[in-house]
């Protein structure tokens, strides 16, 4: 068993890359279940943000895995893997441990120690169970990162300050502006870091907010909330002509504003200026729209550089979430050394079995004559004989696969008891399932396709009709 994560964050890729790998809501079920389909991929859970996008897989083989991993990310997103692979990395084992705990704790994140991760680890590792892709490690390892990154947040104080990409945009907004007074502020988008944004504005002063969706109720709930105003999306080149400030962040596929709307929009501004923040990925705000006069654009990478000055405070807890860290793997690792135990007993227990019917066997062979209530008896007290001889290597066994050197501890009592044919066929047992199981699910997934096509009449049929 390993654990690997692949994936690309803001670290290694900018965003004109990752906006290319993102995952829509309704797709993530589907996604799920296609990896988990996978060669060797054995639990799965996926972790998609607007700052990384993470595939967390158990395996029980390493050497291919990298090569299956890509392989899907090439084939869901239809983007060839020359143009990905030198952006991708890839962790295994201890350093994939590491890796998670660390962003479940907001540390690894554009703005460390910020808390809206840890419910996006949350709501994956949620998804991942509801879609049956995860099993009895990831189960057990996104739980503990969850809480491990809850106390974390808790016993440190590390998110205390406000420091977020939404923080971000408004402290930039602030530089140019100098403050919020009598300023118009846009709001494009109605969802979780839009509402973060629309606190700050209204802490830093603004007077007038409006709040555009494609959702009017949803903008109406929004705006509501800070006495904005809300509007549909059709008027947004209206409310763009009186905003001073336009922060855009939608989870729309496509842009929200080109080059052109903005372009003719701004000849009704007078030359006033027009700061813009684009913080979605994929972005709403045509890159271009930066080109023109008097237009500041800034994306989500251009915040970093605020976000760094707002980061003494976090940088010192981070130093104890990271001992908090080491200690809690730890905890997984001596965890994962007694896992080890159960198929051992298991074959233990097999074996025994195996050689007390055999025994049982040859003494019904041999004394032909007992009575069923004899034999009853025979065997009830050779099975307690064999229980009782087995208790006590059991409980030393679990107590040595705790130690430091459990791994060693495993081997020699598969040795000492000859485990080794019980194992094999355990194993044996469990990749069948394993690939009756995707087997299954693929056929239920072609038949779902066909149902899917044939509900669908062609261009031929309707021709006909």
């Amino acid at each position: 068993m390993h654990i690997v994560v692949a994936g690309l964050n803001y670290r290694t890729a900018p965003v004109s890359i990752r906006e290319k790998f993102t995952f829509t809501e309704g797709d993530l079920p589907l996604a799920h279940q296609e990896l988990k389909q996978m060669n060797g991929i054995m639990e799965c859970v996926i972790v998609g943000t607007c700052n990384r996008t993470e595939l967390y897989v158990v395996v029980d083989r390493e050497h291919l895995c990298g090569h299956y991993l890509r392989g899907f990310i090439e084939k869901w997103f239809g983007v060839p893997r020359e143009q990905f692979s030198k952006h991708l990395y890839i962790y295994e084992n201890e350093k994939a441990i590491h890796h998670l705990f660390q962003v479940a704790s907001g540390l690894d994140s554009m703005v460390i120690g910020e808390t809206q991760i840890l419910g996006q680890v949350r709501d994956a590792f949620l998804l991942s169970q509801q879609t049956k892709t995860t099993g009895v490690i990831f189960n057990t390892l996104f739980k503990q990162a969850i809480t491990l990154a809850k106390r974390a947040h808790t016993e440190t104080g590390i998110g205390e300050n406000p420091v977020s990409v939404s923080y971000a945009a408004v402290e930039l907004g602030k530089r140019i502006f100098g403050s919020y007074d009598h300023k118009k502020v846009l709001i494009v988008g109605a969802g979780k870091m839009s509402e973060l944004t629309v606190k700050h504005l209204y802490a830093n002063g603004a007077d007038k907010v409006i709040v555009v969706n494609r959702t009017l109720s949803r903008a109406q709930e929004l705006a509501g909330k800070f006495q904005g105003v809300a509007s549909s999306m059709d008027k947004l080149l209206d409310h763009l002509a009186e905003a001073d400030i336009v922060i855009s962040s939608t989870g729309a596929a496509d842009l929200v504003l080109n080059r052109e709307q903005v372009a003719h929009v701004l000849q009704k501004r007078r030359s006033r200026p027009l700061f813009m923040i684009d913080i979605a990925v994929p972005r709403d705000l045509d890159p271009a729209i930066g080109e023109l006069p008097n237009v500041f654009l800034y994306d989500i990478d251009n915040l970093q550089s605020i976000v760094n000055n707002h980061l003494q405070e976090r940088r010192k807890a981070a130093v104890v979430i990271e001992e908090m860290i080491e200690a809690e793997m730890d905890v997984f690792a001596q965890w994962t050394k007694t896992l080890g135990v159960s198929p051992l007993i298991q074959a233990l227990q097999a074996k025994a079995n195996t050689v007390h019917e055999e025994t049982m066997d040859s003494l019904m062979k041999k004394l032909p004559d007992l009575d069923e209530r004899e034999l009853k008896v025979i065997r009830k007290l050779t099975k307690s004989i064999v229980n009782q001889m087995l208790r006590d290597p059991v409980v030393r066994i679990k107590e040595m696969a705790a130690e430091r050197h459990g791994d060693e501890a495993l081997e020699y009592f598969t040795k000492i008891f000859a485990l080794e044919d019980q194992l094999a066929e355990q194993e044996r047992k469990e990749q069948a399932a394993r690939q009756h199981e995707a087997d299954t699910a693929r056929d239920r997934w072609k038949e779902e396709e066909l149902l899917s096509n044939a509900a669908v009449p062609s261009a031929e049929a309707l021709a006909k009709m």
